[in-house]
């Protein structure tokens, strides 16, 4: 299945998780810090990373921004606390999920493989237009699963990818953020719009001129986001 490195300072919770992944198939790294994890980030490259967020030294919120102005690997945090903040801020250092504790193991893989989902490839939806759709500067390439911006690639991780995908799709239309759970996180939330706000902010941040008068992805109050029409 799926390469997991797993960032936990618990050893207790670190190892039941440990095994518990690997019994779903899953090859397992693990480390007990940031910093470690960080190390070992560069050297098993990992499919994906489960990172708690109350860790000693480097703290996970620093860790996760750490991971992700590295490359583009997904990142599932863990965290022991339903506090909005600690999930809202780790949400906007760049994590893809959340899982709180205490951790049901099946719901945890559920969600790594929900994350490596996102990424499969997808028809383009305008033959016409060699080397994928423009939006403006922005040209985004369906078959090829690339976005380009001024000609120069956007770097995008694979929740971002399938939200802009999603969005895209038919210019003009609005969808809830109910809707783009269903759609981007593949399960039901039951309303927890923190996933989607935080990143559309992240996507965002990658693809307007003008993050806070977003020409692409546009903000209907009251019911949701919307694509932009050219």
């Amino acid at each position: 299945m799926a390469s997991v490195l797993l960032i936990e300072d618990d050893a207790s919770v670190r190892e039941g998780l440990e095994l518990a992944l690997r019994r779903q198939a899953h090859t397992v790294h693990t480390a007990e810090s940031g910093e470690l994890g960080l190390e070992k980030l560069r050297v098993f490259q990992p499919d994906i990373v489960v990172l708690d967020l109350m860790l000693p030294g480097i703290d996970g919120f620093e860790t996760c921004r750490r991971i992700r102005s590295a490359g583009e690997v997904p990142i599932i945090m863990l965290t022991a606390r339903s506090d909005d903040f600690d999930i809202v801020a780790g949400l906007e250092a760049g994590a893809d999920d959340y899982v709180t504790k205490p951790i049901e193991p099946r719901v945890l893989d559920a969600r790594i493989r929900a994350v490596l989902r996102r990424a499969v490839s997808e028809k383009p939806a305008n033959e016409d237009e060699p080397g994928g759709e423009r939006h403006g500067r922005l040209v985004i390439d369906r078959a090829g699963l690339v976005v380009t911006k001024n000609g120069e690639p956007v770097s995008l991780t694979p929740t971002e990818l399938k939200l802009l995908l999603e969005l895209s799709r038919t210019p003009g239309q609005v969808y809830s953020r109910q809707q783009i759970l269903s759609a981007v996180w593949d399960h039901d939330y039951l309303g927890d719009s923190r996933l989607v706000d935080a990143c559309v902010q992240r996507l965002r941040a990658k693809i307007e001129d003008v993050p806070a008068k977003p020409a692409h992805v546009q903000t209907v109050r009251g019911f949701g986001y919307r694509f932009g029409r050219s």
